[in-house]
C-alpha cells in the first residue's frame, strides 16, 4: 500500500505534468475568452458562465499540458528545459498521463452539460480535438503557434454561443487577432530552444522565421491589437478601451528591447511578460463598459 508520502509525491509529478506550478499557460487561455465573455455580454456577462469558463480553461490547458507532454515524451529528454519533465524523466508513465488526460478532459465536459446547447456540445469536441493534435502539428507545420492560437482562442466562439447561443462575425474576428497574439508570444518561447528544436528536427515559427523573427514578433503584435481595435470599433467602444490597447502596445514595445539580442533567458521573460498584454486589453474592455454604463463616474 502506497504510504502518504509515496502519495503526495506522486501528486506533486501530476501537478509539474499539467503545469499547475506554471499559470502563464493557463492566464494566456483565460484572457481571450474574458475578452469575448464581456464583448459577447456588452459588459454584463453571467457570473455563472463566467466561473465555467475560467474553471473550464484550467482543466482544458492542463490536459493540453498532459497530451502535449505525452506526445512529445520522445523528444523533451534531448531539450536542456524539458528533460526533467515527468513523463520525459520517466517518472510518470505514458499509461497514467492518458488516464490523468481522459479524466480532465471528461470534467471538462460535464462543465457545458448546463448549457443544453448541442451547439455547444459540438464546439467542445472541436476544441478537444484542437488541443490533442496541436502537438503533432510540430512535426509537419512551418508555423505550428498558428494552430496554437486557434486551440487556444477557441473559448471566444464558445463564450459567444454562451451568451448569444450564435457566432458573429466579431468573435472570428477576435479569434483571428488571437492567432496573431499567440504567434508573437510562442515565438517568443520557440527562440528560447531554437537550437535543440533544430537537432531534434521539430518545427518552430522561430525556426520558419530565421533572421526575420524580431519583424515577424512585432507584426504579430500590430495585427492583433490592429484586430482588437477593429472589434472595438464595430461595437462602439469607448476611449479606454483604446487606452488599454495603447498601454498594450507599449508592452509589446518592451518586448522589443527583451529579444533583439535572441537571449534565451531575455526571450522567455518576454514569453511570460504577454501576461500583462492580455491584462491590460482586458482592463480597458472592462473599465469602458463601466463607464459608459455609469458604474464609474
Amino acid at each position: 500500500m502506497a504510504t502518504f508520502q509515496q502519495i503526495r509525491e506522486k501528486l506533486d509529478l501530476y501537478e509539474r505534468l499539467m503545469r499547475l506550478d506554471k499559470p502563464i499557460g493557463i492566464l494566456l487561455l483565460l484572457w481571450p475568452t474574458l475578452w469575448a465573455l464581456w464583448f459577447s455580454s456588452l459588459g454584463r456577462p453571467d457570473w455563472i458562465v463566467v466561473w465555467i469558463f475560467v474553471l473550464g480553461t484550467v482543466l482544458m490547458r492542463s490536459a493540453g499540458c498532459v497530451i502535449n507532454d505525452l506526445a512529445d515524451r520522445n523528444f523533451d529528454p534531448h531539450v536542456a528545459r524539458t528533460r526533467e519533465r515527468p513523463l520525459a524523466s520517466g517518472k510518470v508513465s505514458p499509461k497514467e498521463a492518458l488516464i490523468l488526460f481522459l479524466g480532465l478532459v471528461l470534467c471538462a465536459f460535464c462543465l457545458i452539460l448546463p448549457f443544453r446547447s448541442w451547439y455547444m456540445v459540438g464546439l467542445s469536441v472541436v476544441a478537444l480535438f484542437l488541443a490533442a493534435s496541436y502537438p503533432f502539428t510540430k512535426r509537419f507545420f512551418a508555423i505550428p503557434q498558428a494552430y496554437l492560437g486557434v486551440a487556444f482562442g477557441f473559448g471566444i466562439p464558445m463564450a459567444y454561443v454562451a451568451h448569444l447561443d450564435s457566432i458573429p462575425l466579431v468573435a472570428w474576428w477576435l479569434l483571428l487577432a488571437n492567432v496573431f497574439w499567440a504567434m508573437a508570444y510562442d515565438t517568443e518561447y520557440a527562440m528560447v530552444d531554437r537550437e535543440d528544436d533544430l537537432k531534434i528536427g521539430i518545427k518552430t515559427s522561430a525556426i520558419t522565421f530565421g533572421r526575420f523573427d524580431l519583424v515577424a514578433v512585432m507584426l504579430c503584435y500590430a495585427i492583433t491589437l490592429g484586430l482588437i481595435a477593429w472589434v472595438g470599433y464595430q461595437l462602439h467602444m469607448g476611449s479606454v478601451f483604446y487606452a488599454g490597447l495603447v498601454v498594450a502596445a507599449g508592452i509589446a514595445g518592451y518586448h522589443f528591447t527583451l529579444i533583439r539580442q535572441r537571449e534565451p533567458a531575455r526571450c522567455f521573460k518576454a514569453f511570460l511578460h504577454n501576461n500583462w498584454i492580455g491584462a491590460s486589453i482586458f482592463a480597458g474592455i472592462v473599465l469602458d463598459f463601466m463607464i459608459s454604463q455609469g458604474v464609474l463616474r
